[in-house]
């Protein structure tokens, strides 16, 4: 699509109109999307014109900036309204969400991971976790919220059984039809889950090159777990599994609260903004956002507007190293400031980062940081269930080092412990990656940084904020941008440091099915299904101290492969549900073994 973002669409209309569409046209729709988004399209207020042809024209109109009813797409070729143009626009489009964050209606669905607590700290409030929650201790699904998980277990197994490349329109159309469903059943966990999917699904068939196939893994790892758990969880689990709509905000009293750094927030489906980190005076921590359509572009714009708390005037950006007094306050139970109308905040005077309150929060020695971190950004860690997936570090530089995807910035904290800094985010308009080259060449540098952690075997952070090189005030590294000027010495080359081995050595044997179960997710269940025999790889696994491994492995090949047939001879249709239970579990156990591993790499010290 020529420069021209096209609005998000609703899930349920994608799913409506490729319903709609002849069997026919079904075959001729994933031709279609790729063709569409090769046509020239232009935006005039709300609506989107693409020109089909030299003498048609496809329009989506979205008020508000979302696309909510099929009548809203409109085409003007022969075929129209049964035409395949109109479902291919939709299928083109991102798909429409809640936006991440809305300072002024707090009670919005946020899909994306934000921290509540400071370590040793409590939640904000212990009734906040459970506010909103109607579950009694036995209540169960009901038969609607059974029969749409069903549905979202066929359609997350369907994409099993094809992968990436089977994974057309018509099987994301069922995805997203199921995701409605759910919604409407009272279902916002699995029903997001099954949103990620189709968005990463597009991302890998459009060869977008931030896509991860690990992320489309996790995506479909939550997809099937809180599928198959509707069905049995009761009580507490069930309304875990089954998630918010809308957050709860509880009441807070008077807050005195101190700024940290604001981040830039850019999300996959089109949204922009910013987030704010600010701590309490007991040292927990809350977040002031403003996050809408828009993409980076926005993002950069809102950091310098006022931000929307009581009588206010400072900008974000302001906020970041200022602080507030709040009467009235409301807080969400991971962290949100909500912006009501009883909420009255005005400036008052901030705190460095080396002096109290804030400065306790460099205090925790990093393994303990780390295990806290990691228990919020689990793969599997239920909503809501407090804990910070941000880390506070004193650190010296050590340079770049070279890895398989880029550069990343190796420095030493508390411990010996070896920490590889990466950017946050790629984006060319951001400062983050500038930043980081940057302090690359500054070999030697002593910092007080803030980063969010990245598993891996490595200790890793993705950074965010950090002290200024020369020691007056403090760098948001998304929006500040360094000069050599800053540097303590502005003529250091960029130095690789040497890589530093070591760590636990199980993941060489746990890769054996961790590979498996990511090779699954491009190329369907026929690439396990004609693998040879895995005995060479079981072996190593249990001779690694894996013998869980082992048998996964071994259960994950055997039902890829097993195809059954009726008393004439002829093939059976494959066993799809029981093969996404088998790669179900292998993903959950090498997740869980993952987590492990990066825990004990931040507690190993050199």
């Amino acid at each position: 699509m020529t420069a021209v973002q096209l609005p998000p669409v609703a899930p349920e209309v994608t799913a409506t109109l490729v319903e709609d569409l002849s069997p026919r046209l079904r075959k001729r729709l994933d031709a279609a999307v790729t063709k569409l988004g090769a046509r020239p399209a232009h935006r005039v207020g709300d609506t989107v014109t693409i020109a089909v042809d030299d003498e048609t024209e496809l329009r989506l109109h979205a008020p508000g900036g979302v696309v909510t009813t099929a009548d809203a797409i409109t085409c003007g070729c022969l075929l129209a309204p049964a035409c395949v143009h109109r479902a291919a626009a939709a299928c083109a489009a991102p798909t429409a969400d809640p936006p991440p964050e809305l300072a002024d209606q707090p009670s919005r669905a946020h899909p994306l991971p934000a921290s509540a607590t400071a370590p040793g700290s409590t939640p904000a409030r212990a009734d906040a976790f459970t506010a909103g929650s109607d579950s009694s201790l036995d209540e169960e699904a009901s038969p609607a919220q059974r029969a749409a998980a069903d549905a979202l277990w066929s359609a997350g197994a369907a994409v099993l059984e094809t992968g990436v490349d089977g994974a057309g329109a018509v099987t994301q159309s069922v995805l997203l039809r199921a995701a409605h469903t759910a919604r409407l059943r009272n279902l916002p966990r699995p029903a997001g889950a099954a949103l990620s999917v189709v968005t990463l699904l597009r991302a890998a068939r459009s060869g977008d090159p931030s896509y991860r196939t690990p992320d489309l893994v996790t995506a479909l790892t939550e997809l099937l777990s809180t599928a198959h758990r509707v069905r049995t969880a009761s009580g507490a689990e069930l309304a875990a599994v089954r998630g918010r709509a809308r957050r709860p905000y509880s009441p807070d009293g008077s807050l005195r609260l101190y700024g940290l750094f604001t981040e830039p927030v850019v999300t996959d489906s089109g949204h922009g903004g910013v987030r704010t980190w600010v701590a309490g005076s007991d040292g927990r921590l809350c977040t002031v956002g403003d996050v809408a359509p828009g993409g980076v572009g926005r993002a950069l714009g809102v950091a310098d507007r006022a931000v929307r708390l009581g009588d206010s005037a400072l900008t974000h950006r302001e906020l970041g190293r200022a602080g507030l007094a709040v009467s009235g306050a409301t807080v969400s139970p991971d962290g949100r400031l909500g912006a009501g109308k009883g909420v009255k905040a005005v400036t008052a005077r901030g705190a460095t980062w080396t002096e109290p309150p804030l400065a306790a929060l460099w205090e925790a020695p990093p393994a303990e940081q780390a295990a806290r971190a990691l228990r919020s950004t689990s793969r599997h860690a239920e909503p809501d269930g407090g804990g910070s997936d941000l880390l506070f570090l004193d650190v010296e530089l050590l340079g770049a080092v070279p890895e398989p995807g880029g550069v990343c910035l190796l420095a030493h904290c508390g411990g010996g412990i070896a920490v590889r800094l990466t950017v946050a985010d790629d984006d060319p308009a951001l400062a983050h990656r500038d930043n980081l080259m940057l302090l690359a060449a500054a070999p030697g540098a002593q910092l007080r940084i803030i980063g969010r952690l990245v598993p891996g075997l490595h200790p890793r952070l993705a950074l965010l904020a950090c002290s200024h090189p020369t020691g007056e005030g403090t760098i948001d590294l998304g929006f500040d941008r360094l000069s050599r000027a800053d540097l303590p010495d502005p003529a250091a080359a960029v130095r690789f440091a040497p890589p530093t081995a070591g760590g636990p050595g199980a993941h060489a044997s746990l890769y054996l099915l961790e590979r498996r179960v990511e090779q699954t997710v491009p190329a369907g269940r026929a690439a396990l299904g004609m693998l040879g025999d895995v005995g060479t790889e079981t072996r190593r696994l249990t001779r690694a101290g894996l013998p869980t491994a082992a048998g996964l492995l071994t259960a994950l090949r055997t039902s890829a492969a097993r195809r059954e047939r009726d008393p004439f001879g002829r093939l059976l249709p494959a066993d799809t549900d029981g093969f996404a239970l088998h790669w179900l579990a292998a993903a959950r156990y090498t997740a869980a073994v993952s987590e492990s591993l990066c825990a004990a790499a931040w507690e190993w010290t050199r």
